[in-house]
């Protein structure tokens, strides 16, 4: 069997790489051309920020309407609360990452590259601007750092772009494509730290090596924070063809016996204990079958004694304060259901409660500016429908050793304002 764990973008010394460690390492890059584009269609490689959208389009859009003058921007702002992965990977291994940001750049015909990082983690900062200043003898675009407060829409695209323009991290309210117009009005790639990691990688290697591992849609590795009860918590480089049951054994598997866990992060899906053993990581699989996403690459697994119910309403609540305020499914609709699934998760519903909370989940759905509202009320139905029996004995005033019980790692305090 093959195992689920294994490195590529970690491999190396421990700690930050140096510019000459990673160059004796992995030899210098190759040079960005248009043929990159061709690679990249030919290895199947997704984005790892979370859509897993096909890289090579993402790049052809940009390529078609850039002028020389376009810019790439390395996705590091890492929102969401559960996840370490590109935090991981730009404090070890910056270079790999600012490779691929050259490589798109010099393939897209970008004279400008922008490291979109949060003000949260000080130690991000340290390392990509210490790589950043270790890169200035080599012949590539220039390279910025922009900082931003730590909210968890920050980091969607167009909040990307709206920041790195100088405006406020939040999304925008516009049909035009980044690809024509993004940053300072020009074509821009906004892509993830982990996908441009890839793209160093497969520059190197070529599309059959990337192929080795992972499935035929969803070929390759990918980056996997594990958290909660689990033996070993932290990040693992896994085999996309693997299961979630082979990741949380050959990481020395849980603390306790799952309560259940949560893939894919605050946007993403609940699953029972028994149903973790055969998930698999292959992201079409997982959603024409599960109805689920793998998102940017998380497992939260329950403690025994959690409940998803209360866990699910502490992340929505947490959702709801880091609304943008630009939507009414945001500001009102997020609103009002953290306050009734509030009741509900303590034990003290009202008649009426949880079928306005349903009714409430299908208003919501896709009408927001951005996804954020779509996500919240998804892994909140995702939990009142997998555990029915821990609903039911909150409906009817049962006390619930959850809401005393730890269960994910706490979110931060809300951001510093949008900018």
């Amino acid at each position: 069997m093959t195992p689920a764990i294994g490195v590529r973008l970690l491999a190396g010394p421990r700690g930050w790489e140096s510019l000459t460690e990673h160059q004796k390492r992995l030899g210098r890059r190759p040079q960005g051309t248009g043929h990159l584009i061709d690679v990249l269609r030919d290895s199947g490689l997704r984005g790892r920020g979370g859509a897993w959208f096909p890289t090579w389009r993402k790049w052809s859009a940009v390529r078609e309407s850039s002028d020389g003058h376009a810019v790439v921007v390395v996705n590091g702002h890492e929102g969401e609360p559960l996840s370490a992965k590109d935090r991981v990977l730009l404090q070890m291994r910056p270079h790999l990452v600012l490779d691929g940001a050259a490589l798109a750049a010099e393939a897209l015909g970008a004279s400008q590259v922008v490291v979109y990082l949060s003000r949260s983690s000080k130690e991000t900062d340290q390392a990509v601007r210490r790589a950043v200043e270790e890169r200035r003898v080599l012949e590539e675009p220039p390279v910025g750092v922009e900082r931003t407060a730590h909210r968890y829409v920050a980091g969607e695209s167009s909040a990307v772009v709206s920041r790195a323009s100088g405006s406020q991290s939040k999304p925008r309210f516009t049909l035009v494509r980044m690809a024509e117009k993004g940053v300072d009005d020009r074509p821009t790639l906004v892509q993830n730290a982990e996908t441009l990691a890839h793209v160093a990688m497969i520059a190197r290697h070529g599309p059959a090596w990337f192929r080795q591992l992972g499935t035929e849609a969803s070929p390759g590795t990918t980056l996997m924070t594990l958290t909660g009860n689990v033996k070993r918590p932290g990040v693992y480089e896994v085999d996309l063809r693997a299961t979630v049951g082979a990741v949380v054994r050959e990481t020395g598997g849980t603390v306790s016996p799952p309560a259940g866990a949560l893939l894919g992060g605050y946007f993403g899906s609940w699953f029972a204990p028994a149903a973790l053993d055969a998930l698999p990581l292959d992201v079409d699989v997982l959603r024409s079958r599960h109805g689920a996403a793998f998102g940017c690459g998380i497992l939260a697994v329950l403690p025994q004694g959690g409940c998803a119910i209360v866990e699910a309403t502490r992340i929505l609540a947490y959702l709801a304060a880091e609304s943008a305020g630009q939507c009414g499914p945001c500001v009102n609709g997020l609103a009002a259901l953290a306050e009734t699934m509030g009741r509900v998760s303590s034990s003290s519903a009202e008649l009426g409660d949880i079928e306005n909370v349903m009714r409430w989940v299908d208003m919501v759905k896709g009408r927001g500016a951005c996804h954020h509202p779509d996500g919240a009320v998804g892994q909140l139905h995702s939990a009142l429908c997998v555990f029915k029996e821990h609903l039911h004995a909150h409906l009817i005033g049962r006390a619930c050793r959850g809401a005393k019980t730890a269960g994910f790692p706490q979110p931060p305090a809300p951001g510093d304002g949008w900018k």
